[in-house]
């Protein structure tokens, strides 16, 4: 039987990832490996200044005091009895899209899934009040196409789907770009020392039909096909032709 190996970045306990572990339990056997907390917008990083503590709650639920990518190696190399034939990761409460990518915990264990070998999705819904349990049975069957299917080699499936109950339609996109406006809040302590929160303030659209972000603002699931060759070839060709760089060793 599928064995499907479950992580995300809002931490085990959120409604997200506790309604996949729900839908996927349909299509194979579910082992949720995630953090025990939430560790939104860490990235692909990993922790490399302390040990990890992995927590068993059940046969089938596993916590770790560590990262999303954390989860993931740990569960890939020493915590699963057996191989995973696919990572699921999220719910996650709220969208990544655009430039949010970069900083997502959710795309970044699917990335580390991906670099395994591993069919790896991440899924998002685009506000946390939304439905999960209705995102996740759509998951749980885009999930299970994706093992009959198979993936393009070394590229994941990033994953946003509208909070409305109604969707447009299913869109293939690419990655925009998703910028905001007064995203870093300035504020005192109780002694008037300055202090900065980042996050929040006002996002601004991608405007452009082809995009993730465009797609998800028009109320359709988006899925994005992510590359981890970050390469720019056109940058790879342009510096080939133009730019002296033998003159740099005289």
């Amino acid at each position: 039987m599928t064995t499907i190996l479950l992580t995300n970045d809002d931490g085990y306990l959120s409604k997200g990832i506790q309604a996949l572990y729900n839908a996927l339990g349909s299509i194979g056997n579910v082992i949720m490996v995630a953090p025990d907390r939430d560790n939104s917008a860490v990235s692909h990083s990993l922790t490399m200044n302390r040990p990890l503590r992995a927590n068993r709650i059940d046969e089938t639920i596993i916590t770790v005091d560590g990262t999303p990518a954390d989860c993931v190696n740990l569960a890939i190399k020493k915590l699963l009895p057996t191989r995973p034939d696919i990572l699921i990761s999220g719910i996650n409460h709220g969208p990544n899209i655009g430039d949010d990518i970069s900083y997502s915990g959710t795309v970044s264990a699917a990335i580390e899934g991906t670099i395994h070998l591993i069919p790896s999705l991440a899924f998002s819904l685009s506000d946390k009040t939304g439905d999960f349990d209705k995102a996740a049975l759509f998951a749980a069957k885009l999930a299970e196409l994706t093992l009959k299917e198979g993936l393009a080699s070394n590229t994941l499936l990033n994953v946003n789907i509208p909070a409305n109950n109604t969707y447009q339609g299913i869109k293939v996109t690419r990655q925009g770009t998703r910028k905001w406006n007064d995203s870093i809040k300035e504020t005192t302590d109780p002694w008037g020392t300055t202090l900065y929160w980042i996050g929040g303030g006002t996002p601004i659209h991608d405007s452009a039909p082809d995009t993730d972000v465009n797609a998800l603002f028009n109320h359709y699931i988006s899925i994005t096909p992510i590359h981890l060759d970050k390469t720019s070839h056109e940058g790879v060709l342009h510096m080939k032709k133009a730019w002296p760089l033998d003159s740099l060793l005289t």
